[in-house]
């Protein structure tokens, strides 16, 4: 291991694949192939179970392609979206899907005028039927992000849009029709979509926000949940076109991020179940950096913010943030106390290592997720740039404070995670044995990227990694003939979430691709593996119980499962917890650490396999959720 270090940084020295030094949509062509790096020589193969996963989405009647507006002038955002969301709109119990699109910009409406989000309600036999228009989803936005969470503790999740020009919350009226309260709640941003013809929409210099990811949280325990949103990077069409992006045999391509100036992210503080107060600068979140000397000196806006994840690293109960940069340093935000009781975040992703993997460079940072790998042991994953690894930050401690160590290259992920262009990430147990694997989507963002760089595609098969039960080969790659041709079939991947549509126990995954069909793919694993189900509400806390930390005693291990919010990229999986039990025929004890200031602990025992369970914040039974 201690060799193959020098030969990545001499790699990475060296420009390996385009991207690292940005210049493979310059002039100058770059090497048509990446050179071979012997990483896994020193790793004794393990031999990984049959995980496969089967398309089933004409059959369970989800139809949707996703609208990027594309028309000719390769504008940023067209090929960044877009997300998806998992959440049980009606609360039957069964998890429904909700598809972000985008639009025509403005002044190409007739181009697709039924380009609009989707949702499609769960009907409990395997499929779904589209009612996106009738529960209110009738208008056009550049829609790219989503979020779920009950703002107003009314027991049924609500939605939040991130957007390009204008952001959009979305009430969940009793599980009847959602309602736009953007206007009244103001979480809109700073921005709106432009009303122009094509040639003026062109023409514009002003900045339109570009908003990715997003999450709901509770920061200041208050047991409402606020959001964060990121953005991408300072942008208009006028600044876009201006920029000199061409390719040899191409003619234009998309601009690189660095010809852009940075952005800010946004934090709206959860006023009263209605309304939200940006306290982004007041709460710590802008990140600005002196530039220059002299009489040219700015504050620049640093970030070019694209995945989010919120996560207690620390343990002491209260919710951090990490966000994923696109070739600047990632953020950790800090969740300390503020002035007179308030809480705000320090932002020391330098200070703990979480800024930079190993070789100090930043990379094109897209999905998030935080998650406990190994019982004891969490870390955070970064999806990267094509011929970037994938970052694994491993959590540590040192002099009592969390410290994040890049160890991509010892859990068996530089290799096999290198080529890819990495956006949707997250980690889940796709064969319940008690360990979570990870999944991440890949696809290209320059269609014509096969003609600039050789040994690359726009369209690219996802990748599934094993969790093993080995410390010194900690991650797999599940191989075609494991995971079935279905899973890694090619397509210009982006969101992507897991939930159990057909509640059969095991995490099925949905794919969104850029201009592309969504993909839902069933869990067809055959372990025999058990487990359990776990659906919480809060009463104290936040409704949603998002930030709840699971601790579970299950066969003599003790293991860490957390209530997330959004993560991943421009995406959320469904709230409930599935647990991997192996074996096991029920969990010895389960600790819910309940978020927010009153939230408190709480106690269960001798949970059977097999079960959804329903725990209220406050009950000591343990209910069995409603199907």
């Amino acid at each position: 291991m201690q060799r193959a270090l020098p030969i990545i940084a001499i790699a990475l020295l060296l420009g390996v694949g385009g991207y690292f030094v940005y210049d493979y949509f310059g002039k100058a062509p770059p090497p048509a192939k990446p050179p071979e790096l012997n990483e896994t020589k020193a790793r004794a193969k393990i031999e990984v179970p049959e995980l496969r996963f089967t398309v089933v989405t004409k059959a369970a009647g989800i139809a949707f392609k996703h609208e990027n507006g594309m028309a000719g002038k390769k504008l940023i955002p067209e090929t960044m979206g877009g997300g998806v969301a998992v959440l049980d709109f009606d609360r039957d119990g069964k998890p429904d899907l909700f598809f972000v699109n985008s639009c025509p910009w403005p002044g190409r409406e007739a181009d697709n005028p039924n380009a609009l989000p989707k949702l499609f309600r769960n009907k409990g036999d395997g499929s779904f039927e589209d009612v996106g228009a009738a529960y209110g989803f009738s208008k056009p936005m550049y829609g790219m992000g989503a979020a779920v969470g009950d703002i107003d503790n009314d027991g049924y999740p609500d939605l939040f849009v991130s957007c390009v020009g204008r952001h959009h919350l979305f009430h969940n009226e009793a599980g009847k029709a959602f309602k736009d309260i953007t206007d009244t709640a103001g979480v809109g941003g700073n921005g709106d979509w432009p009303k122009a013809t094509w040639d003026e929409f062109l023409k514009l210099d002003k900045p339109i926000p570009v908003g990715a990811s997003a999450t709901f949280l509770d920061y200041d325990g208050d047991g409402k949940l606020d959001l964060f949103v990121t953005s991408y990077v300072s942008w208009s069409p006028a600044v876009d076109l201006a920029i000199s992006s061409t390719a040899t045999g191409v003619g234009r391509s998309f601009a690189q991020p660095k010809e852009y100036n940075g952005s800010q992210c946004w934090l709206f503080r959860n006023v009263d179940g209605a309304k939200f107060e940006d306290v982004s600068a007041k709460a710590g979140i802008e990140v600005r950096e002196q530039e220059g000397i002299g009489r040219g000196d700015r504050l620049r806006n640093v970030g070019k913010s694209l995945g989010v994840c919120a996560c207690d690293a620390d343990g002491d109960g209260w919710p951090d943030i990490v966000v994923a940069n696109d070739t600047v340093r990632n953020f950790f935000f800090h969740n300390v106390p503020g002035p007179n009781g308030s809480r705000i975040f320090q932002e020391i992703g330098v200070d703990v290592g979480a800024a930079y993997p190993d070789e100090g460079k930043a990379r094109g940072g897209m999905g998030i997720d935080w998650f406990e790998y190994r019982p004891g042991k969490s870390a955070i994953l970064v999806a990267n740039f094509a011929d970037e690894p994938a970052t694994f930050l491993n959590r540590t401690t040192r002099d009592g404070k969390v410290r994040f160590t890049d160890t991509t290259l010892a859990v068996g992920l530089v290799a096999p995670s290198r080529k890819p262009l990495k956006f949707g990430a997250f980690a889940f147990d796709a064969d319940l044995d008690g360990r979570l694997d990870l999944f991440v989507a890949n696809g290209h963002i320059e269609p014509e990227i096969a003609k600039i760089q050789g040994g690359q595609s726009y369209e690219q098969a996802a990748q599934l990694y094993w969790n093993t039960a080995d410390d010194k080969t900690v991650y797999e790659l599940v191989p075609p003939e494991k995971c079935g041709p279905d899973l890694v079939k090619p397509l210009v991947g982006r969101g992507c979430a897991y939930l159990d549509y057909d509640g059969d126990g095991d995490l099925d995954i949905v794919l969104v691709g850029n201009g592309g069909e969504a993909r839902l793919l069933r869990n067809d694993q055959k372990s025999g593996h058990k487990f359990l189900r776990l659906q919480l509400e809060g009463v104290k806390s936040n409704r949603s119980a998002i930030g709840a930390e699971l601790t579970i005693v299950v066969d003599g291990k003790t293991l860490k499962r957390e209530v997330a919010g959004a993560r991943g990229y421009l995406s959320q999986s469904e709230a409930a917890v599935t647990v991997g039990l192996s074996s096991a025929a029920k969990i010895d004890k389960l600790t819910v650490r309940w978020p927010g200031r009153d939230g408190g602990t709480q106690d269960w025992t001798d949970l059977a396999a097999g079960q959804t369970y329903l725990l209220k914040q406050g009950e000591p039974a343990a209910m069995p959720a409603s199907k």
